[in-house]
């Protein structure tokens, strides 16, 4: 019986727009080692008709209220065979070549089973999929202290190293950085493996750059003492100034455009 290696999460909610679009980057790249589980928030719109239309596709699919995205994850984690987890948001795509490239890394590393986490690169662009920069670095511990370094999306959980050894995400508490807070529980015992692949592409938005994203991140740093006190007060600071001059640039921009 062939073991499933990796299962590709999708959490959705209304997300019919897009959908079709992450399925089709994702199912041709599909081979007897992977699985697709889509977990729905129950969705109002036309998602759960486009997840029927895919049937026999997708290994698992529920549809039901949660408390949120990373809710929709550990419940996907929960039903998910596979050995390693990836994450992929419901607007984002899988590129070509991407599955291929890290089942040969899970094949060809002698001591995969040893590794808790596997990342590579994310191309992130703008509404007309103009690239604005490259995402992803290594996670190491000098860095993760102070910040999320990888791209999350579409990088590979270890289910048996992770989840099954630190826990899932805690929904209750974070609802934008639950993914920094499981990887940091780590600290620098985090073992990582990263790889030079481009692996999915994601679209400007969302609530990553935002100050309920840069309050999270403080109180992750403080719950797991990452960073002196006064040393995290001053990168709170720091991404709050950085955050508001983005704004402040945004709205002035916008008014010089209509000038």
């Amino acid at each position: 019986m062939v073991e499933t290696q990796i299962s590709f999460i999708i959490a959705t909610f209304n997300a019919s727009a897009t959908l079709r679009q992450c399925l089709e980057s994702i199912i041709p790249q599909l081979t007897e080692l992977c699985e697709l589980i889509i977990i729905d928030g129950g969705s109002t719109d036309d998602t759960n008709d486009i997840i029927t239309f895919y049937g026999n596709k997708i290994f698992y699919t529920i549809s039901e209220k949660d408390k949120g995205i990373y809710d929709a994850w550990n419940k996907g984690v929960k039903a998910a065979k596979g050995k390693w987890i990836a994450f992929i948001g419901a607007d984002d795509v899988l590129l070509p070549g991407a599955i291929d490239a890290y089942l040969k890394t899970i094949k060809n590393t002698p001591d995969i089973a040893s590794y808790d986490y596997i990342c590579a690169h994310n191309e992130y662009v703008d509404v007309n999929e103009k690239l604005l920069k490259i995402l992803g670095e290594e996670p190491k511990w000098s860095v993760m202290r102070k910040r999320m370094a990888p791209a999350h999306v579409a990088s590979l959980h270890s289910k048996k190293n992770l989840f099954e050894t630190i826990g899932f995400y805690d929904y209750e508490h974070f609802h934008i950085c639950a993914d920094y807070e499981l990887l940091i529980r780590k600290k620098d015992k985090l073992k990582y493996l990263m790889i030079p692949n481009h692996i999915a592409r994601m679209k400007v938005g969302g609530m990553s750059f935002s100050t309920k994203a840069i309050k999270e991140a403080y109180k992750i740093r403080e719950l797991h003492h990452s960073l002196p006190f006064v040393v995290n007060e001053l990168f709170f600071l720091r991404d709050w100034v950085a955050y508001k001059l983005f704004i402040i640039k945004k709205v002035w921009g916008g008014v010089w455009q209509t000038c």
